[in-house]
């Protein structure tokens, strides 16, 4: 009898129509896997085979638009899911009202606003009775909020900014997973090697109970960040050089674009773009499908400007961009950029297409396009060294440095740095322009609200929130203390003047923040009008609770 090993996971939700969805799970063997909803509506497929491993996107069909469903999950029709006894409540799909109203109801009989819960950098969180390094789990915190008081309102959308899992950063537990598996003493050691580790990565993080619960019933979109294959992943060309030289890597690199492709990007894209996908068909058209997935995770890495991990959501009025900022990128130092071509043209077309149509855009980078000044001058400066503007040695220096540090954010390209802002200016200005533009990141281990200085019509924002569940050195976090500060402005001019990169091309200044812990964001948007709330999880005592730090207004006047 066929068993769920993971999942399942809510993820394309149709807010169109209202009328379908798409939700994942992994079996442990061949099946059919069917999706029965409490409304009658639902959905099954076979699951496809990807190194023994059996996975299906299920897609379910005749939800009722503006309603709340409960749904089962069953294999060669034998319920798997929910677990029997198990303490959650029933996993849920909220269909939106058609036309892009949310699903769930608010509190009270308020006025609806979509609302989108933001992260990045999750460490999976410790088993049950042990004490992990890195604190309370925010994700893990929220789940338990939303299990334990129904009440509570849940978010319309997860949006998982990166850092999902960490193949080169492994929990106890996994070392010793790895440890009966292989000889840690051979390379890559203690970092995940192949896929079949990688599965690993994603039974520890997804597998546990309240993450698990709550990805079954919120919407969730993703998009990876570098150590969902490996720290400072495509930080330079010398890098690539030097990695795709080493004899383990080719395996490591192919193996985490395809559990990036199974366990994360399916579930990215709707039902017409999965129908239109021609690896998915294949991956499915034959028993088993990892020769397929082999050879676009090889022609991927091979060419990245061949594939394409971006892709855009509209949410009724709100328009979400969610960009590949690290496969994506140019490397060569006479030409580097945070997207290729092709890339710079997708990201332009989808902001500027049905300008004026939409109230709020989003858009969804890894990687914060607004840093602290003195980190910005920092990088352009390391850039410019390494393209050479100081001479050899300091081109060598500079790329140790760009490493150590990791200087890889927008501003270490500075022309992907200006395209982005000058795309930016032109979307929020004029009579078309929406309520607002925000920039939603992570990666830098703190929180942040910053705003650039820029005449447009628009409210335009760098919200940044990371980690969901990791830590920082006291260094580093005073690091970015000083990166915000007055002394640290003045520091980076220094920077600017022994690069010869001139001032940036807008100035910018931070508005709330920083905060350092395990924290989230969401923000919510009713209308033209955008409100943000930043969560922390705490852990006075024997159990976590989010603490609400900020809360506010974006938009109208201000509280």
């Amino acid at each position: 009898m066929a068993g769920l090993r993971l999942g399942p996971l809510l993820r394309h939700v149709d807010w169109d129509t209202g009328g379908s969805a798409t939700i994942w799970i992994e079996a442990d063997r061949p099946c059919t896997a069917e999706v029965r909803c409490a409304d009658g509506s639902g959905g099954s497929t076979r699951t496809f085979q990807i190194t023994g491993h059996h996975y299906a996107l299920i897609p379910v069909t005749g939800l009722t638009a503006g309603t709340v469903t409960a749904y089962e999950v069953l294999l060669d029709g034998v319920p798997v899911w929910p677990e029997p006894g198990g303490r959650f409540p029933p996993s849920t799909i909220a269909a939106p009202a058609a036309g892009g109203g949310p699903g769930r109801p608010e509190p009270g009989g308020t006025e609806p606003g979509l609302r989108i819960t933001f992260g990045s950098c999750r460490q999976a969180a410790p088993p049950a009775g042990r004490r992990g390094p890195h604190g309370a789990d925010a994700l893990d915190t929220l789940a338990a909020r939303l299990a334990a008081e129904p009440s509570q309102t849940r978010p319309d959308l997860l949006l998982l900014l990166g850092d999902q899992v960490y193949a080169d950063q492994l929990s106890k537990e996994t070392r010793r997973w790895l440890a009966a598996r292989r000889d840690l003493r051979e390379t890559p050691g203690a970092q995940v090697a192949d896929y079949e580790e990688y599965t690993r990565l994603y039974d520890e993080s997804w597998g546990d109970p309240e993450i698990r619960w709550l990805l079954s019933t919120v919407p969730s979109l993703h998009v990876f960040d570098d150590h969902d294959v490996i720290d400072d992943w495509n930080t330079s060309a010398a890098w690539q050089a030097e990695m795709r030289a080493t004899p383990w890597w080719p395996e490591r690199v192919l193996s985490g674009l395809m559990s990036y492709w199974v366990y994360q990007h399916l579930g990215n894209l709707s039902p017409a773009e999965l129908a239109a996908d021609p690896v998915y068909a294949a991956v499915r058209a034959t028993p088993d499908g990892t020769d397929a997935l082999r050879a676009f995770a090889a022609a991927a890495e091979a060419d990245p400007a061949s594939v394409r991990w971006s892709y855009r959501r509209d949410f009724g009025r709100t328009r979400l961009l969610m960009v590949d900022t690290r496969a994506a990128r140019v490397l060569a130092e006479d030409g580097r950029a945070m997207l290729d071509p092709a890339e710079q043209r997708w990201l332009r077309e989808n902001a500027l297409s049905g300008h004026g149509g939409y109230d709020h855009l989003l858009i969804g980078s890894s990687l914060p396009w607004l840093m602290p000044p003195l980190i910005h001058d920092a990088e352009t400066w390391n850039a410019a060294l390494c393209r050479g503007e100081r001479g050899e040695r300091w081109a060598r220096i500079g790329e140790d440095l760009r490493r150590r540090a990791d200087l890889e954010h927008w501003a270490a390209f500075p022309a992907s740095f200006a395209a982005l802002s000058d795309l930016i200016e032109e979307v929020g200005t004029g009579p078309k322009a929406p309520a607002t533009v925000a920039v939603l990141s992570g990666d830098v281990h703190h929180a942040y609200v910053a705003e650039p200085l820029i005449p447009s019509t628009a409210r335009v924002f760098q919200l940044t929130c990371s980690p969901v569940h990791n830590s920082i050195h006291t260094l580093v976090k005073w690091g970015f203390r000083l990166g915000w500060s007055r002394l640290g402005r003045w520091l980076g001019r220094g920077f600017s003047r022994h690069g010869r990169t001139g001032r940036p091309p807008l100035s910018w200044r931070r508005t709330a923040g920083p905060w350092f812990g395990n924290q989230l964001m969401t923000l919510t948007l009713t209308g033209r009008e955008a409100r943000l709330r930043l969560d922390q999880a705490r852990s006075p005592g024997p159990g976590a609770r989010l603490v609400t730090v900020l809360d506010r207004r974006l938009t109208g006047a201000a509280e």
